[in-house]
C-alpha cells in the first residue's frame, strides 16, 4: 500500500512523463496527460497534432509491454523537490467498458478534454511498484 501523500501527489500532477522500450531496447519518452485509477495509469492519444494514431508509445508497448510513469515536482528551492515513478506492465486497452472508465477519468481530470475527449487508442499501466523520493 503506498503513501497516501505519495498517491496525492500523483492524482493531483498534471503531467507524467511515459518512459516505454522498443522490442531492439531504444527508450523513448513523452509527456502525457493521465489519471490514476487504483493501481491503473490511464492515458489516450488526443486530439493534439499528431501525424498518426500509431505512436511509437504504443508499438513499444505492444512489443515489450514495459513502461513506466515518472511524475515530478520541481521548485527553484530545492528542498521542495520530489519525484515518484510507477513502475508496471504497459498495455493497449481492448475492453470498451475499461476505455469509457479511463476516458472519463480523464475528461474529469483535463477540461481540455470536456469539449474534446480523447479518440485514439487508451494506454493503461498496470503499477507493480512505486518508488519515491522527496528532499523532505
Amino acid at each position: 500500500m503506498v503513501d497516501a501523500a505519495i498517491r496525492e501527489a500523483v492524482v493531483s500532477a498534471r503531467v507524467g512523463r511515459l518512459a516505454t522500450v522498443s522490442g531492439p531496447g531504444q527508450p523513448h519518452v513523452v509527456p502525457v496527460c493521465f489519471a490514476l485509477l487504483e493501481e491503473v495509469v490511464y492515458t489516450a492519444v488526443d486530439h493534439k497534432p499528431k501525424t498518426t494514431f500509431r505512436l511509437r508509445r504504443i508499438t513499444n508497448i505492444e512489443a515489450t509491454g514495459s513502461a513506466c510513469l515518472l511524475v515530478d515536482g520541481y521548485d527553484e528551492d530545492w528542498s521542495n523537490l520530489w519525484w515518484v515513478r510507477l513502475d508496471g506492465r504497459g498495455r493497449v486497452v481492448r475492453d470498451r467498458a475499461e476505455i469509457g472508465r479511463a476516458i472519463g477519468a480523464l475528461v474529469v481530470k483535463y477540461a481540455q478534454y470536456r469539449q474534446r475527449p480523447p479518440a485514439g487508442p487508451v494506454l493503461a499501466l498496470d503499477i507493480t511498484r512505486w518508488t519515491a523520493w522527496s528532499a523532505r
